[in-house]
């Protein structure tokens, strides 16, 4: 996890740009006030990595009082293995609260469903039900802005819909938000973050990781950054930029 005095000029920069990219997120979409209960979902992964870090700096350092709790949920049915002494160490330098939830998700009798919308949808609604039996009111994901472009192709190309991931979804009649703190951050952003931390992998990967629809949207992506370096940028602030006397 290192110490300040160990990062160069450049990495010193690089973890406050992350930060404080969090915290313009926060701030500009009102994700967090006063009296709030924070869950963190954490999977292992370097996004969730970055997200309880940066999030608990913000934290600290500003005047806003709101508790932070993190979660892991280890499915136990898909091989998919973090190191939970690392995360318990990494939680406690934060003086952040974590707890593990273990959970089935069925995959072997999923039938024609994906296994990750399977997997997906079990751990979602265990943190549903675990911020609501413990009176957490907001649940913070670890999903950046490579995340939201894909979703909006993936919903255009296969629902006929455009939409994304929201910064701030309401959820419950308002009982529960889910918050996406990491929103204005690229996948770069993080993974270079997550080197300078030097972020531990996996123990286990998940086998059916390169699978999803994902992987084909991410490449799409990349061949629009080669007609243009800022086409996933862009892609994102079209969603706040809708010209409705120019759509069919």
């Amino acid at each position: 996890m290192g110490t300040k005095g160990e990062y160069s000029k450049y990495q010193i920069k690089h973890i406050e740009f992350v930060k404080n990219k969090l915290a313009k997120a926060v701030i500009d979409y009102k994700m967090i006030a006063d009296g709030d209960k924070v869950l963190v979902a954490i999977s292992g992964g370097k996004d969730s990595l970055v997200l309880l870090e940066a999030l608990s700096a913000f934290k600290k350092f500003q005047k806003v009082e709101f508790d932070l709790v993190a979660i892991h949920i280890n499915v136990i049915d898909v091989a998919y293995e973090v190191k939970r002494d690392f995360l318990l160490e990494l939680s406690n330098s934060l003086d952040v609260k974590l707890d593990f939830v273990e959970i089935e998700a069925g995959i072997e009798d999923r039938g024609k469903k994906a296994p990750c919308f399977v997997c997906s949808w079990h751990r979602r609604k265990t943190l549903f039900t675990y911020a609501k039996e413990n009176g957490f009111n907001k649940l913070a994901l670890g999903h950046h802005m490579d995340d939201a472009v894909e979703t909006l192709i993936l919903n255009m190309a296969y629902h006929a819909n455009i939409s994304s991931l929201p910064g701030v979804l309401s959820m419950f009649d308002g009982v529960l938000s889910l918050i996406r703190p990491l929103i204005l951050l690229t996948n770069h952003d993080t993974q270079e973050f997550a080197n300078i931390k030097k972020y531990p992998k996996l123990k286990t990967e998940c086998p059916f990781e390169d699978l999803t629809k994902r992987t084909t949207a991410r490449n799409l992506i990349k061949q629009l950054e080669q007609i243009h370096p800022k086409a996933k940028q862009n892609l994102f602030k079209s969603l706040s930029n809708i010209d409705l006397e120019y759509l069919p």
